[in-house]
């Protein structure tokens, strides 16, 4: 019957069927509602699938299928929005499966970072491991770490991790650093040595990029049009480096971002580095960088007590400060801008608040207190906001009413959150590598759990309470030996043993 449609009335008017879709084009969901009870012509007209099929890619919703995936638009329109409501129904009252992410052989929890759900974590056995929490039984393969001359002594601890999509990245305690695919396997694709420790490990969100620093030194390492690493630049600091950020959505080489006590600089590889920022007497206490501007806190104190204590926001292209945001007597202890909706940052402070600032109005949006001891990891989107504290609080905020969703505390400080829509991974680091007391024997392998950190997964996409969740030591399949000790695996349901 659509196909015989040749005019379609518009008051005294008939109009061509496809200029009539395009008067339609320009209404939204409810007008197209009201539209389609006028008559059985607007009827078919207000359900045109290129209507509802741009509609949902305005949304935001299934960007990756064209219009001939589906043969309902308005329908999946309709479940992806139910999806969503139920996604934020369940973020706000805690519903949904939560696991530990808990590594047996009794090593404790050096550095963990994770992208899209994937998790990578390093321990003080030298021992990396990944987790993909996209699938229900999370596997953890060890990659791989590069033998050391004569493959005798133990293992260096691993001092950082970093994933991105397609790359994995470890340092290791006596300067080494280990790059993996994510595609090819558990060996590493590329190796490198520095003579002492390293300082920052990063690694770009979207590239292939690895930076890194040690002792008076930046080094960047990147691989080739045909895949084979090459250092294209080597940058000489004057002060040690606290913070490395490599700046996403670089095409060519790479470019990094290192805050130096109180000199901040863009390190690009053509050219021999540039300070981007440095006033004497203000250390850098926080780094985050997006892919046109950088945002880091700096400290005043001595003869400068009469200025509070600011992020400063400077646009990487101009390299220009484009405004100064916060007024607080504690110090940004952390700063997020990359995950951050446009023109918003969110900041801990150690004074324990949480603070997420509109660029554009150069002032505070809202403040949230909830850390005794500080916060040491934040991330907010649209509307919520979750900060982790040194304490070992995580608390889960609505932005827009200010106010506290729900909070979980562990023993260790939370040194790493990542969320999504629909999932959140935090790490609770402890401080104290090496516990004394902790083991019977000094020699004894076994670090009793209360000393070694712990990795959350919450999975908001199941409807059912955190409570009710399985047990992680309850999910082992009882095929791999780990019980040792205390340390023992069970399986349910108990037919499968």
């Amino acid at each position: 019957f659509q196909n015989e449609i040749n005019e379609v009335p518009f008051f005294d008017v008939q109009l061509p069927y496809e200029l009539a879709l395009k008067i339609f084009r320009y209404l939204g969901k409810a007008e197209l509602g009201r539209c389609a009870q006028v008559s059985r012509t607007w009827k078919i007209l207000a359900e045109d699938e290129v209507l509802w099929y741009r509609l949902c890619q305005e949304e935001g919703y299934l960007l990756d299928m064209s219009i001939s995936d589906h043969s309902c638009w308005k329908l999946a329109l309709k479940s992806c929005r139910a999806k969503e409501h139920m996604l934020k129904t369940n973020w706000k009252n805690r519903v949904g499966a939560v696991s530990q992410l808990r590594y047996e052989p009794g090593r404790v929890l050096c550095d963990v970072h994770s992208c899209d759900g994937v998790v990578m974590a390093g321990y003080t056995s030298g021992e990396v491991r990944l987790w993909d929490t996209r699938a229900w039984d999370y596997t953890a393969p060890v990659l791989a770490a590069v033998p050391g001359p004569g493959g005798a002594g133990a293992p260096p601890h691993v001092s950082f991790v970093r994933i991105n999509s397609s790359l994995a990245a470890a340092a290791y305690e006596d300067g080494t650093v280990s790059v993996w695919s994510l595609l090819l396997g558990q060996e590493p694709i590329h190796h490198f040595q520095h003579n002492q420790r390293i300082q920052a490990l990063a690694l770009a969100p979207g590239g292939a990029a690895v930076a890194t620093a040690s002792g008076f030194q930046v080094r960047l390492e990147s691989p080739d049009d045909k895949g084979f690493w090459q250092t294209p630049g080597t940058f000489e600091i004057q002060k040690l480096v606290n913070f490395l950020n490599l700046v996403p959505d670089v095409t060519g080489s790479p470019v990094a971002v290192a805050a130096a006590e109180d000199i901040v600089y863009l390190l690009r590889a053509e050219d021999a580095g540039r300070v981007l920022h440095s006033v004497y007497g203000q250390p850098v206490t926080c780094l985050d960088v997006s892919a046109r501007e950088a945002a880091f806190g700096i400290k005043t104190f001595g003869w400068l007590l009469n200025e509070p204590n600011q992020i400063l926001l400077y646009n990487l292209e101009t390299n220009q400060c484009v405004t100064k945001v916060g007024n607080s007597i504690g110090d940004f202890s952390c700063v997020n801008i990359h995950n951050s909706p446009p023109n918003m940052l969110v900041a801990g402070n150690k004074d324990g608040r949480v603070r997420v600032f509109d660029a554009r109005r150069g002032e505070a949006a809202c403040s949230l207190y909830a850390h005794q001891l500080g916060v040491s990891a934040v991330q907010m989107d649209e509307w919520k906001v979750v900060s982790g504290g040194e304490e070992g609080l995580l608390c889960v905020w609505d932005q827009r009413m200010a106010t506290k969703l729900w909070e979980m505390h562990a023993r260790h400080p939370v040194r790493h959150v990542w969320f999504n829509s629909h999932s959140l991974i935090t790490a609770n680091i402890p401080e104290e590598k090496n516990p004394r007391g902790s083991s019977i024997t000094e020699d004894d392998p076994s670090v009793h759990r209360k000393y070694r950190g712990i990795i959350y997964c919450y999975e908001f996409s199941v409807d059912q309470l955190a409570v009710e969740s399985v047990l992680p030591i309850c999910r082992s399949s009882y095929d791999e030996l780990t019980g040792y000790n205390y340390n023992i695996g069970l399986a349910v349901p108990y037919d499968s043993i």
